[in-house]
């Protein structure tokens, strides 16, 4: 496993982080998830070097962050946990609160990375990263991160105070971040945590057709809006993104790798990526998710990969958001 420095803290994480929104088990999006498998999933990516977990209050309704705090048992000071609080409870009051209940559902007394999952247009910021910063003095959360956020809300974090990391959904096929906010985060030494990294699975090489794709994972702003579950009324790009991951796929057969490790492997080598968030709903899944970072591509497959998938990040443009029209990422 390979290690990197988050942001500008002493912490050195895992640069596979095990996202644990698929674990839980009463979350519909997960049909039929086995506890078992669940926690099998976190212990097995402990054992495959992975020393990064992510989570959050609404994966689950908070179940994700106590199958991962019953997971981690005694484990819980090797590791580094990082959950959020979600936009409606940015109210410093609320905020609190919401910290109190991850801190229970974790089983432990601080959480080392604070994420504000999504910013709120409806809030001011100032109250909530006061709050933060109280709660770090306090000892409950070791450092305070962002999740979602655009350039715009990011310059207004920047006159209130330091978030070591930002969560964006980036991956080879959704490389909107690039035009605006990588540079941002690059320029502050903000570490990027990659969320989607296979694009529900897209590049994974699962699916040959967009016809194959089940409806919960064809949402994003890659698919066509007459999709049931779709809700950004744009015409989508699926004949391009199905032709950009067959070149893809075409990629890792001559490289002997699998498609997966492939596109995890490009998005790790990408100007301020310190971890990609995967997944895992069982013990194979994690360590095959944690083999990714052993794997190390040639400058020029790194240009080949980015060469296939830059008409689709210009036809998608610099709309960070998958799965809105009016990004939610940046200010009104």
């Amino acid at each position: 496993m390979l290690y990197r420095k988050l942001g500008q803290t002493d912490l050195n994480v895992s640069v596979v982080c095990q996202g644990t929104w698929s674990v839980a088990t009463k979350d519909a999006f997960w049909d039929g998830q086995d506890r078992g498998d669940s926690l099998a999933a976190i212990r097995a990516g402990l054992d495959a070097g992975v020393n990064f977990f992510d989570t959050a209050p609404a994966y689950g309704n908070g179940e994700s962050e106590e199958i991962l705090g019953e997971a981690l048992g005694s484990h819980r000071g090797e590791v580094i946990v990082a959950t959020k609080v979600a936009p409606t409870d940015l109210e410093p009051d609320k905020l609190r609160q919401s910290c109190e209940r991850s801190l229970r559902a974790l089983r432990s007394d601080y959480i080392d990375l604070y994420q504000i999952h999504w910013p709120s247009k409806t809030l001011p910021l100032e109250p909530a990263w006061r709050t933060l910063e109280a709660l770090r003095r306090e000892g409950k959360i070791r450092h305070i991160g962002v999740s979602n956020f655009g350039r715009s809300f990011l310059g207004e974090v920047s006159q209130l105070g330091r978030a070591e990391s930002n969560q964006l959904p980036y991956s080879l096929i959704w490389r909107a971040v690039e035009f605006d906010i990588q540079p941002l985060c690059v320029a502050n030494e903000m570490g990027i945590l990659c969320y989607s990294p296979l694009a529900q699975g897209l590049l994974t090489g699962k699916f040959q057709t967009a016809g194959e794709v089940p409806e919960k994972r064809a949402r994003t702003r890659l698919f066509s809006a007459s999709r049931k579950m779709t809700r950004h009324g744009e015409p989508g790009f699926e004949q391009e993104t199905f032709a950009a991951l067959a070149d893809i796929r075409r990629v890792s057969d001559e490289l002997g790798q699998p498609m997966g490790r492939v596109a995890l492997a490009w998005l790790l080598a990408q100007p301020g990526v310190t971890s990609a968030i995967v997944g895992a709903r069982n013990a194979a899944q994690a360590i095959e998710n944690a083999a990714a970072a052993e794997l190390r591509l040639d400058a020029d497959v790194i240009a080949r990969l980015s060469a296939i998938t830059e008409p689709l990040k210009h036809k998608l443009g610099s709309n960070a958001d998958p799965w809105e029209h009016v990004s939610r990422m940046e200010k009104p």
